[in-house]
């Protein structure tokens, strides 16, 4: 097997795992009760300021972008981080507006950290580029040479 396939399979497989963490998130958000994380996200969001029914534009964010993480495409894996960039960036002043402790406030700006690093990553060359077809995209790269002896 090239070694070049595992550094691939292993990337591929961290996209995986964290868009299985935001789609057990939104589950638990649409959750009616309490949660493995605690109370439920209806009582959560009421503590913390916000209507209760807000958890479910929060819950179908999370799942919409992780499915597009787990998308091969880099335009949806942009699109998924730099989304969740913004969700995480209101979860972490939350927490910390509430003053809750360490302990339930750890995740969000450690994902926080990852998904800003993924999307400068998968930052595109030009913004238009997130709205053309995959072709036209493709078509306007250069060449790769291959500079191996």
């Amino acid at each position: 097997m090239s070694s070049r396939v595992w550094p691939r399979r292993l990337l591929t497989l961290f996209f995986w795992v964290l868009a299985l963490e935001f789609i057990l998130g939104a589950v638990t958000k649409y959750w009616p009760g309490p949660t493995f994380f605690g109370p439920a996200y209806s009582i959560k969001f009421a503590e913390w300021g916000y209507p209760p029914y807000a958890r479910f534009a929060v819950g179908t964010i999370e799942l919409v972008c992780a499915i597009l993480l787990a998308l091969p495409d880099k335009r949806c894996k942009f699109l998924g981080s730099s989304t969740l960039v913004l969700v995480l960036t209101g979860a972490v002043t939350t927490h910390i507006v509430n003053h809750d402790p360490i302990y339930e406030s750890i995740s969000a700006p450690t994902h926080l950290i990852i998904m800003a690093i993924i999307a400068l990553a998968t930052w595109p060359a030009d913004w238009r580029d997130l709205f053309r077809p995959r072709a036209a995209v493709t078509s306007r790269m250069p060449a790769r040479r291959n500079l191996s002896p």
